[in-house]
Formats: structure tokens, C-alpha cells, sequence
């Protein structure tokens, strides 16, 4: 399944759908799924495969409508955590002079930073070194602790894409990612959660473009800590719930350390993309003193 969340409306209450060939079918609202009004797909996962089940067999009967007439949203919205690696692609590694880590480097992203498909990444005023980072996600489908790596994809409910969006000047200067990566905006998510029976995250296409330039093109078969690996190292110490987005790291051909170095400008599209996953499209917009 190709779980979404979209509206016809502006202001509208996004609806469940299923993306089905180059249409969405309606699924229902969160409320006839036993949620919160505005929840995300996280919401499903905690239920349980009878909340999937349930969401199938409204798609079934219900109207679909062509992709292009209907407004995409964040397909997760309130996870408990979003949990990042760093300096995990060989070819990334290797641009910034240095040897792949033994472990996997962690940071967070606070769920306040999530945005669908077509939302505007707003940069605030004081920032002016934006640079995208195309990342495969996988999502949590039930409680995980202590998860060997045997039994890692018994915990993953599926695969999405996400655009760690992070101001190079600030992460520089705080030392740490917190600020940096973590805005208002700075996590575009979308343009669905893939079930894991639909995607093998093992070697994809990866690629980014800035107005239809291409900057990132890898295939997460350089990954240096595979997906497996991750939720093992992560779940050791962090107990994930259902819902919660690991994002795996970025490929190589981010601006900071191109030559010269490139940051992203008011008015710039960002276009993510991932093999067996979809497109995520992004605006920039740079917040000015009134």
C-alpha cells in the first residue's frame, strides 16, 4: 500500500487515501479510522493491521480522483520522535575527508518541522545557508526495544522520504544539529509511507535537483549502516513507537561541501526523489524583516 493524506479543498480536513496507479482513492477520514481529528499515518500503526485492513476496505468502495486534482500532505504528523543519522553514505564520508564511522551517528528533528508535498520551506530572516538533503525514512509499525537486527523488518511498517533540510552557519556555529536542522519546515515528508511489502530498501535511486539541477544521485546500496543495522544500534538504548520516522542519511553532492560551496536562495524548488517511493517537491521561501 501507498498510504497518503490529501485534501480537494484549501482549509479542508485531510483525508486517508490509497495512491493507486495515477490515482488517489478516498479512505476515509481520521475519524472514521478511530482517530484524533488531524492525525497522521502514525495513528494507524498504533492500531494495529486492523487499521490498515480498515483503510483498504474503504478505498475499495469510494471514489478515486487523478493525483494531479488533489493536494498531498505530510502522510505522518504527530510521531513521538524523528530520529537522523549523519555521515552515512561511503561517497558522503568521503567528501568531507573522513573515514566512514564505526557507529551510527544519531541526532533529532522535532516533529514540529514536518511538511508535505508542495508546502513552503521557509527559511527564517536570519538564516541564509540552507542546504537540502535527500534521505530514505523508514517508519516504526509497533513498539520497538531491543530489536536484533534478525528481526529488524518485523518492526518497520514501510519507507518514505525525507528532506533533511539543515542551515549550514548555524550547525557550524552551535556545534550541533539541534537549531540547525530542526525550524519550522525543516522536515519535508511525503509524498507517502510505501508498506515495506512494496519497497526492498536495500539498493534504490536516491536524487535531489535544485530547479532542475541535479545535486545528490546515489543508490542507498552505499549505505554504510543498512536499514537493519539502524533500528538494532537505535532501539539498544531508545524504545521507538509506532509512528516514529528514522531518517538514514544523505548521499554525497550537498552544497556545503561543493566547490564552490552552494546554498539554496528565496524562490529556489527543491525536487527529492526515491526509486519505489515518489517525488517530494518543495518551494523555499525566505522570511524578510517587515
Amino acid at each position: 500500500m501507498r498510504i497518503v493524506r490529501w485534501t480537494e479543498e484549501d482549509g479542508a480536513e485531510p483525508r486517508f487515501g490509497l495512491w493507486i496507479e495515477d490515482m488517489i482513492a478516498d479512505a476515509g477520514t481520521a475519524e472514521e479510522a478511530g482517530l484524533a481529528p488531524g492525525s497522521g499515518a502514525e495513528g494507524l500503526f498504533a492500531k494495529g493491521p486492523s487499521a490498515l485492513l480498515g483503510l483498504e476496505a474503504r478505498a475499495v468502495t469510494r471514489t478515486r480522483r487523478p493525483r494531479p486534482e488533489v493536494k498531498l500532505h505530510a502522510p505522518i504528523v504527530r510521531p513521538s520522535k524523528i530520529v537522523a543519522l549523519g555521515l552515512n553514505y561511503k561517497e558522503h564520508a568521503a567528501e568531507q575527508g573522513k573515514e566512514p564511522p564505526a557507529e551510527p551517528r544519531l541526532f533529532f528533528k522535532p516533529p514540529s518541522a514536518i511538511i508535505g508535498p508542495e508546502d513552503e520551506i521557509v527559511m527564517p530572516e536570519f538564516c541564509r545557508h540552507g542546504d537540502p538533503e535527500v534521505e530514505l525514512a523508514f517508519v516504526i509499525g509497533k513498539r520497538a526495544k531491543k530489536v536484533p537486527r534478525a528481526k529488524a523488518m518485523r518492526y518497520i511498517a514501510g519507507f518514505t522520504l525525507v528532506n533533511d533540510f539543515t542551515d549550514r552557519r548555524i550547525q557550524k556555529s552551535d556545534i550541533q544539529n539541534a537549531r540547525a536542522k530542526g525550524f519550522d519546515t525543516y522536515c519535508p515528508m511525503g509524498p507517502a509511507v510505501v508498506t515495506k511489502d512494496e519497497v526492498k530498501p536495500g539498493d534504490l535511486a536516491i536524487r535531489l535537483w535544485v530547479d532542475g539541477e541535479l545535486r545528490q544521485d546515489a543508490r542507498t546500496s552505499s549505505l554504510i549502516h543498512d536499514v537493519e543495522a539502524i533500528l538494532e544500534f537505535v532501539t539498544q538504548g531508545i524504545t521507538l513507537e509506532p509512528g516514529d520516522v528514522v531518517a538514514t542519511g544523505t548521499p554525497s553532492g550537498v552544497g556545503v561541501f561543493r566547490d564552490p560551496k552552494v546554498f539554496i536562495e528565496d524562490g529556489q524548488t527543491i525536487r527529492c526523489e526515491i526509486e519505489g517511493i515518489g517525488v517530494l517537491e518543495n518551494r523555499v521561501r525566505q522570511e524578510t524583516t517587515n
